[in-house]
């Protein structure tokens, strides 16, 4: 992709940008799908075409390559990500009231959004080079963003303050995003209690009185050498 597919040859009326800025969301909510179902290397640009019910020369006026479709599916759960950390980051709250809340949304968006999650966990190793860096680089905004509010938490006395807030982020999210491997729509949790579940897991696990000892000074110096070289 040269720059953002579709936008790039945008142009025209309010109206006609409209249409075209649905018709491109529609095209990545059914690549997403298709991709989730069939995977991504036996995709192929025609079974997008077909499914979203356009000729494939015209869905390539919104692409240059079926690797842009992944590549913009994966920017869009970032975009959607962002938006989640910007609400948050913006309330006027306590440290662990923003990361009840954080947990609440991302869980809600996760259940919400299982095909866009599954690939943007699983096939983000498909891109080139460059595309597969920018993604890493997004994926570690989300982990800071938690760091610091449990950081805050700690600088307020409500979080052990010898915890690694870092290890515990690690271990926040490896929780969070396995969910779309096990949910599925229409069970006996929906995403609203799902949601609550994992908010008062977290914020309850990090203040509770059971949270194991600090590492040792030497293996905390270890781990910060250890992120210090990635």
């Amino acid at each position: 992709m040269k720059a953002q597919t579709g936008t790039r040859r945008r142009g025209g009326s309010d109206a006609q940008r409209s249409r075209s800025k649905k018709r491109e969301r529609e095209i990545i909510d059914t690549a997403a799908e298709i991709f989730h179902r069939q995977g991504y290397a036996d995709t192929s640009v025609q079974d997008v075409a077909d499914a979203v019910g356009i000729l494939k020369g015209s869905l390539y006026y919104y692409i240059d390559s079926k690797e842009d479709l992944l590549f913009q599916v994966l920017v869009e759960v970032h975009e959607d990500a962002q938006g989640i950390i910007d609400d948050v980051g913006s309330m006027d709250a306590t440290p662990l009231e923003k990361l009840y809340e954080y947990v609440r949304r991302h869980i809600d968006y996760n259940t919400r959004n299982l095909s866009k999650i599954a690939v943007y966990y699983h096939d983000f190793g498909l891109l080139g080079p460059d595309r597969r860096k920018e993604i890493v680089k997004q994926r570690a905004m989300y982990e800071d963003f938690v760091v610091s509010v449990i950081q805050e938490a700690q600088e307020r006395g409500e979080v052990d303050d010898t915890l690694d807030a870092r290890l515990v982020a690690n271990a926040v999210f490896g929780t969070m995003n396995w969910i779309y491997t096990w949910y599925r729509p229409g069970g006996r949790a929906g995403p609203e209690y799902l949601g609550q579940l994992y908010a008062e897991l977290v914020v309850n696990g990090i203040t509770g009185a059971t949270m194991p000892a600090a590492l040792p000074a030497r293996k905390r110096r270890a781990a910060k050498g250890s992120r210090a070289s990635r």
